[in-house]
């Protein structure tokens, strides 16, 4: 087999000298590979070190051609417009100064072969179902997802040789990750992606698993690896308590052998005391015994440290994700108890209904472009959340979801409301995850506070280590653990696309983690299989043109 991407024992580490990966040996092939590992493992890192953007300490990484790389988090600050972000604005400013009759031949150099980049570029986005998005449009005015989707453009528009994708479905929609799943099949490069998201894993070549410092390739998809994994802890645990029996079976002997040993010294002891044998010869039969049973027990000794040996290395083969353990009974509410009533205003003037309870309104106008509303749809005009609803928040990427969430924040609550932003940006990266979970909950001692952090699996040094330097999937436990202990405790909690960057394992660390909280939870997600996991009570969807309705 060919590889397209070779690393080369290579190390890579924080100034803070917290090592992410150590002497690593990875080789990708040829076609479409799906790099999963848990939170922290250093998927992001790996990439990061693959397309030059963090150089590593020792090694070498060697790739076939030209590397495009598509980012977790794409930025969205600043005046950028959608054409820095494609890349293309130093050649469409040239195309214009030269369409002006400006002939300088520094503009032919800039533009090259390139004359028809910006219907490239705008074809493009079309593909991708970003046809109104203006290339002139700020990022900033984006939404996540719509940046997620020029951000990919721009790397197609690239046609890099391999292309490393990082959680790229990310705040997508679900026509947006259609779009994206389609784009990743038609890939004629090598590829490689880390992703949580099953529909994409399930069209990958190859399954290439980050896990204790090394990487392991499986063959096929997300389907085949769990295969392969499961029949791999089958045998494991096969092993183990094999292992197990012997390491009893060795313990058995050892107190036989002990015991054996300890009648005939007894024995021994009885002849010589009853003058059955002569003293000497009582003396070298003492001595006998006493070297007999040292040689008897390091034997059986030595044999039970092997078997205990053996279970310790089968053990190691046995996969342990840790769980997150979370009590929160002071985040309750009383059922019906109204937390909050927010007004709604309804784009082109569409009326609604009551809302409250969700009342069917009266016939909506057409879309401004023409297109008729869905019929029998339960327009809302206030939002109101009573209880420990549950609510689901769906909709198109750009329909105002974020916006939505925000609102509430702002207009205020009954009770204690937290908000959990896509960005994760909430924390202070220069400050330890003790120190950030310390600010939100000051009554608590440091104990305190490293108690909870460990049920978020943050135990030991790793909730000494800085927010800066913790992978996607660690920051948003840090971020959840700053929420859910602060004080006062939250009984209102809103998640902006919470399982963005984390790994299958971390999504159902989350579910648990919601399963203990007791207050009202609205949770915008694309992510239809975590929020059945939820136990949700109410769906809402939020609609450009026709707002925010029962769905």
């Amino acid at each position: 087999m060919s590889f397209s991407i070779v690393v080369d024992h290579v190390s890579f580490g924080w100034p803070d000298g917290t090592m992410v990966l150590d002497g690593l040996d990875a080789a990708f092939p040829a076609g479409r590979t799906g790099l999963l590992g848990a939170n922290g493992s250093g998927k992001s890192t790996l990439l990061k070190v693959i397309a030059g953007e963090l150089i590593p300490g020792s090694g070498a990484v060697s790739v076939t051609g030209e590397v495009g790389y598509l980012p977790q988090n794409v930025p969205l600050e600043g005046s950028a417009t959608v054409s820095d972000l494609l890349e293309i604005s130093g050649k469409r400013a040239a195309l214009h100064a030269v369409e002006s009759g400006d002939v300088a031949e520094e503009h032919f150099t800039v533009i090259g072969d390139d004359w028809d980049v910006e219907e490239r570029a705008r074809a493009e986005l079309d593909r991708l179902g970003l046809a109104h998005v203006g290339l002139d449009r700020t990022v900033a005015t984006l939404s996540g997802g719509e940046a997620v989707m020029v951000a990919l453009a721009a790397q197609i528009l690239k046609r890099p040789a391999v292309l490393l994708l990082d959680e790229p479905t990310n705040n997508l929609d679900l026509d947006a990750r259609r779009r994206l799943y389609a784009a990743v099949s038609a890939y004629p490069g090598v590829l490689v992606v880390v992703s949580h998201d099953r529909a994409l894993l399930g069209l990958v070549d190859q399954i290439a698993e980050l896990r204790d410092a090394a990487v392991h390739l499986y063959g096929g998809n997300l389907d085949d690896y769990e295969e392969q994994v499961a029949a791999e802890q089958e045998a494991a645990e096969r092993t183990v308590r094999t292992a197990e029996g012997e390491v009893r079976r060795q313990q058995r002997e050892l107190i036989e052998a002990r015991t054996r040993l300890d009648r005939r010294g007894r024995n021994a002891r009885k002849a010589f005391e009853n003058k059955k044998v002569p003293k000497i010869v009582a003396g070298g039969l003492k001595m006998k015994a006493q070297v007999s049973a040292g040689k008897h027990r390091a034997l059986h000794q030595e044999r039970l440290e092997e078997a205990r040996g053996r279970l310790s290395e089968a053990e190691l083969a046995v996969r342990d994700d840790a769980e997150i353990r979370v009590e929160l009974p002071a985040t309750a509410v009383p059922a019906g108890r109204t937390l909050l009533t927010l007004p709604l205003d309804h784009p082109d003037g569409a009326d609604g209904a009551d809302g409250a309870d969700g009342r069917e309104g009266p016939a909506a106008p057409d879309r401004a472009d023409g297109t008729p509303r869905r019929e029998g749809l339960k327009v809302l005009d206030r939002l109101v959340i009573r209880g420990p609803e549950r609510i689901a928040l769906l909709g198109p990427n750009g329909s105002g979801k974020t916006t939505l969430l925000r609102r509430i924040v702002e207009h205020g609550a009954h009770v204690p409301v937290r908000y959990l932003p896509q960005r994760l940006d909430v924390l202070d990266d220069a400050l330890s995850v003790v120190d950030n979970v310390r600010a939100v909950a000051p009554a608590a001692s440091v104990n305190e506070v490293r108690a909870r952090l460990a049920r978020f699996l943050f135990r030991g040094g790793r909730a000494d280590r800085p927010v800066g330097t913790l992978s996607g999937g660690e920051r948003f436990r840090a971020t959840l653990a700053a929420l859910l202990s602060a004080d006062p405790p939250p009984q209102l909690l809103l998640l902006d696309e919470p399982t963005n960057n984390l790994d299958m394992s971390s999504v159902r660390q989350l579910s648990q983690a919601l399963a203990a909280y007791r207050g009202a939870l609205v949770v915008a997600s694309h992510d239809v299989p975590f929020l059945e996991t939820l136990g949700i009570t109410r769906w809402l969807r939020q609609d450009r043109d026709e707002g925010l309705a029962e769905s």
